[in-house]
Formats: structure tokens, C-alpha cells, sequence
């Protein structure tokens, strides 16, 4: 169905390279505190005493609220104005994480996780929904998506240097001390180029369908985070997922009957924006999954300090970045089928190379897998997300960015937990197992059962813990191989799904004609919008 292109500003349409710059700041700044937070763990235990519940929390509360607030933050977006939305995120995700900075206990330090995971939802579909408005031509749209995607992996592999770099020489506080200083001069930047828009026609809010998507997602999340813990088969588990399964259904449900529904579900009957969504979602259930996998290698089979382990997955990290913004271009140009399908097939090759690793893999052979695995995600993750705001009405931006920014959040969470649980659970199986640890104490082995890194300290100690060792490093590359070889199936299996279901060749959505630039005066422009909390704000025209 063709789509209507949006007329631009003359002015805004002048300087959008700079818009999109800005942009990419804000996505990096709340992007990167997803994995910064990780390098600090040793010290929060050091400091604050927390316990292994404890630093679940502080990491996985900011993954909580964000992935239960974005759809209902995307629409209010599109209701009362991006850039406002952008600027209250980013002001209330730089005074979190300047509280987060002077917590002096686990429970001051986990809420002000939640109050970032609320800025982050603000800020991430405000500025994807923004990029697909000051973009209105798609060759460009997909080049600055592109920068987009880039910057945000880019931002989670750069995480654990940033991390690592400042707590080598300052206090864990210095992590959420960073990000005040950037979060102001994005508030600047945005205040002052970034334009406003939002839904002209300013449908009533939908209440019901906010509710029921913080609530539905919400206990989808945190189910999904209990998982590795509970037991996948418990009935808290099977129960969290029956609730959330309820929830998300009334909320079809309801959006389906409303006049002005928050979500327009009808979208999900395309086969290419569904297919794009699962796309993005596998995406990042692979790569964070990858991500935890891979950290514990090069730190404990490997050695490598938390420094050391984050400037070893820069391969992944530049991969990532080059591959989208060529991805993009590629996608326009063949078709999002071949390009997404063949991202999908290239990560399942990459997984299945790592599935294959020892503790005497070298690092080169280690950086070519990471490169394989990276341009896999950034020829998926990039050119599936284009494929998803090509399809949705500019109006309606700011959903359609929340609905890939849900995808990615529940992927990423899901691809941890289900990962994480796969590789714990040989881990474990072979310390209790071996025949060469009757003789170790229980206590020593409820210990080693924890990590390969609390194994190696403990068979130190211990009588027979060279058996002890032996066992937890043979679990260890069980469970990682495992880990990678279910990485793996998961991709093929996407890869197939995109090459059936995602049409080929030019499939965009919308006229691909030369959009309209027009000259507004300021009174023209502010009929187009309407009037809303962004036009309090200084426009940048």
C-alpha cells in the first residue's frame, strides 16, 4: 500500500545530517549503560555487599522497565511531541544515573536502574521515530537507520571499555558519573537542532491499551529474567508466562476495538513487518546471549582482565557498525529478504564456528568469529528495523519504533536468560557428576558450581581440586558449546522464516519518488504539527 511522503522544512530537511548526529548521541548515551554496568559487578559486591540476587537486579531492573514502558512511551511520543519526550528522557536518564552514582546501598542503587530504564524508553523510539521523519526519502532513511542501528552496537560492545577504562581509575561510582556530562550536552544539542513533530491528527489516549502493554510486557520481562533462577518448568515460571500470555491477548484485544487504538495490531498481518520484528528479535537474542557467553570466556578460560576482555570485542563492535550501515543501502537496493535472510545464515555460521572453541583457541581465530558473528547482526538487526519504519505511516513513528525497540529488549533479555540458562545447567551437571570430586567438599563444590572463575579459587584450596578444576573447565566449554549451538539453530531457523516470508527486491512501502521540501514560515509549520508540549520547546529552525 503506497504511503503519503510527508512534506519536510526547508531547513530541517538542510541540516538532518546534523539532526541524525544528535540523535545518534542520545542512543548512545542511554545505550551504553546497558553494558557498562556489567565490569562494575566485582566492585559493587567490594563496596556495597550485594549478594548474586542483588547484582541481578541492579543490571536487569533497567532491562525491566524499559522493555515494559517503550510501546506506551513510543505513543505518547507520537501524541505530545518527540523531541519533548526526547528531552524529558534524556534529563531524567542523566539525574538517574547521577543519584545511581551516590547510592550507598543495593536497594538506592537498584531504583535509580529503574528510573534510567524509564529515561532509556523515552528516549529510544523518540529518536528512531524522529530520524523516519526528517527522513522522508527511503535511500537516505536507510542510511541514517544505518548510523542508527551502528551506533547503538556499538554503544553495548564499547560499554565494558568505557567501564573498565574509568574504574581503573576511579570508584564504581564513576560509571553513572560519566553519563551526567553527555546526557546534558545531548540535552543541548537536541534543544537546540533537533526539530519537533508529531501526530498531526492528535488521537485521544488510549488508555486501556497503555495499561495493558506496561502490565503484559512487564510480566513478560520479568518473567523471563526469574526463568534461569526459578526453573523454566516451575509454576511461577509457567505461570508468569500464562499471565503475560492473558495480558498481551486482552490487549489485542482491546486495540483491536478502539477508535484511536495506542497500537495499530493490524500491522503484524503484514508478513513483512512481523517477519522483520521476529528478525530484530533474533537478532539480539543471539548477541547478548553471545555477549554473556564470550565475556566469561575471556575472562576465565582466557585470563583477561574486565579491561583487557572489553578492548577484545572491538572486532564485533566495528563489525557491527560497518556491516549496518551497508546493510541498509544493500536492503534498498535488493530487498530486505536477501539481505536480512543472508545476515541471519551468516550469524548461525558464526555461532556454530564458536560452538568449536577451546581454552587453546587463539585470539585471531577468536577475532575472525567475532567478525563473522558481527557482520551477521549488522546485515539482520539494521536493515529489519528499516524494513519496519518503512511500513509504518510517519505519523505513527514513534509506535513503530517502540515496537522495535520491545523486539530488541525482549530478544536481548530472553537471549540471556534461555543462553544462560542452557550453559549453567551443563556447567553445573558436570561438576556434580564427575567422578573426580567425591573426595572435595560440599561446601567447596556449592562454590564452584557458581562460575569457572570460583572453581579455579577453590581448587586452590582443597584437597583433589585439580579434579574439581578439570570437571568445571569440562562443563564450562560443554555448556559454552552448547550456548553457541543453540545460538546457531535459532538463527538458521530465522534465516529460513526471512527467505520464505520477506518479499524481494525494492519492497518499500511508500513512494520512493523525491520527497517534498517545502519552505514553511514558522505559523505553516506549526498548522502542520499542531500545537503540543514540543512547541513550548526551542525548535531548532
Amino acid at each position: 500500500m503506497s504511503q503519503t511522503v510527508v512534506p519536510v522544512n526547508a531547513e530541517v530537511h538542510a541540516r538532518r545530517w546534523w539532526v541524525l548526529g544528535v540523535l545518534c548521541l542520545a542512543v548512545f548515551t542511554t545505550m551504553v549503560d546497558t553494558s557498562i554496568v556489567n565490569v562494575a559487578l566485582p566492585s559493587l559486591v567490594r563496596e556495597l555487599g550485594a549478594s548474586t540476587r542483588e547484582l541481578l537486579w541492579i543490571v536487569d531492573s533497567y532491562n525491566l522497565v524499559f522493555g515494559a514502558l517503550v510501546l506506551a512511551a513510543g505513543s505518547l511520543s507520537d501524541r505530545f511531541g518527540r523531541k519533548g519526550s526526547l528531552l524529558l528522557g534524556l534529563a531524567v536518564f542523566g539525574l538517574a544515573s547521577g543519584a545511581g552514582a551516590l547510592a550507598t546501598d543495593t536497594a538506592q542503587l537498584t531504583a535509580a536502574r529503574v528510573v534510567m530504564g524509564i529515561g532509556a524508553a523515552m528516549v529510544f523510539p523518540a529518536t528512531l521515530s524522529i530520524i523516519t521523519n526528517v527522513f522522508p526519502d527511503r535511500t537516505e532513511r536507510a542510511t541514517a537507520i544505518g548510523a542508527w542501528g551502528a551506533t547503538a552496537g556499538l554503544a553495548v560492545a564499547l560499554g565494558p571499555i568505557t567501564g573498565g577504562v574509568l574504574l581503573d581509575s576511579y570508584w564504581w561510582g564513576s560509571i553513572f558519573v560519566a553519563m551526567v556530562p553527555v546526557a546534558a550536552v545531548a540535552i543541548v544539542l537536541v534543544a537546540l537542532i533537533v526539530p519537533t513533530s508529531r501526530d498531526p491528527s492528535v488521537p485521544p489516549l488510549d488508555f486501556p491499551g497503555l495499561l495493558l502493554s506496561i502490565l503484559g510486557l512487564g510480566l513478560l520481562v520479568y518473567t523471563i529474567i526469574e526463568a534461569p533462577g526459578t526453573g523454566w518448568v516451575t509454576a511461577r515460571t509457567l505461570g508468569g508466562f500464562a499471565a503475560a500470555l492473558v495480558v498481551l491477548s486482552i490487549f489485542v484485544l482491546v486495540e483491536l476495538r478502539a477508535a484511536t487504538p495506542m497500537l495499530d495490531v493490524s500491522l503484524f498481518r503484514n508478513p513483512r513487518f512481523s517477519a522483520a520484528s521476529g528478525s530484530v528479535a533474533v537478532a539480539f537474542f543471539a548477541l547478548f546471549g553471545f555477549l554473556f557467553l564470550v565475556t566469561q570466556y575471556f575472562q576465565f578460560a582466557k585470563g583477561y582482565s574486565a579491561l583487557s576482555t572489553g578492548v577484545r570485542m572491538l572486532p564485533v563492535a566495528v563489525s557491527v557498525g560497518v556491516t549496518a550501515l551497508i546493510g541498509t543501502q544493500l536492503a534498498v537496493r535488493y530487498g530486505s529478504r536477501l539481505v536480512v535472510g543472508s545476515g541471519l545464515a551468516t550469524m548461525s555460521l558464526g555461532f556454530l564456528w564458536f560452538s568449536a572453541d577451546t581454552a587453546g583457541t587463539s585470539y585471531p581465530v577468536l577475532a575472525l568469529q567475532m567478525v563473522v558473528a558481527g557482520i551477521g547482526i549488522g546485515l539482520t538487526s539494521a536493515p529489519a528495523t528499516e524494513a519496519i519504519m518503512d511500513i509504518v505511516p510517519p505519523e505513527q513513528a514513534g509506535i513503530g519504533s517502540a515496537v522495535n525497540d520491545a523486539t530488541r529488549e525482549i530478544g536481548g533479555t530472553l537471549g540471556v536468560a534461555v543462553l544462560g540458562s542452557v550453559f549453567a545447567s551443563l556447567y553445573v551437571a558436570a561438576i556434580d557428576e564427575s567422578e573426580a570430586t567425591p573426595g572435595v567438599p560440599a561446601a567447596a563444590r556449592a562454590v564452584a558450581r557458581e562460575s569457572l572463575g570460583a572453581a579455579q579459587e577453590v581448587a586452590r584450596s582443597v584437597a583433589g581440586g585439580q579434579g574439581l578444576l578439570d570437571a568445571a573447565v569440562g562443563g564450562f566449554f560443554d555448556g559454552f558449546a552448547a550456548g553457541a549451538l543453540l545460538a546457531a539453530a535459532v538463527t538458521l531457523v530465522a534465516s529460513v522464516v526471512a527467505f520464505t516470508v520477506l518479499p524481494r527486491g525494492h519492497d518499500s512501502s511508500r513512494s520512493l519518488d523525491e520527497p517534498e521540501i517545502l519552505d514553511l514560515t514558522a505559523v505553516e509549520t506549526a498548522e502542520v504539527a499542531g500545537s503540543s508540549f514540543d512547541d513550548l520547546l526551542p525548535s531548532g529552525r
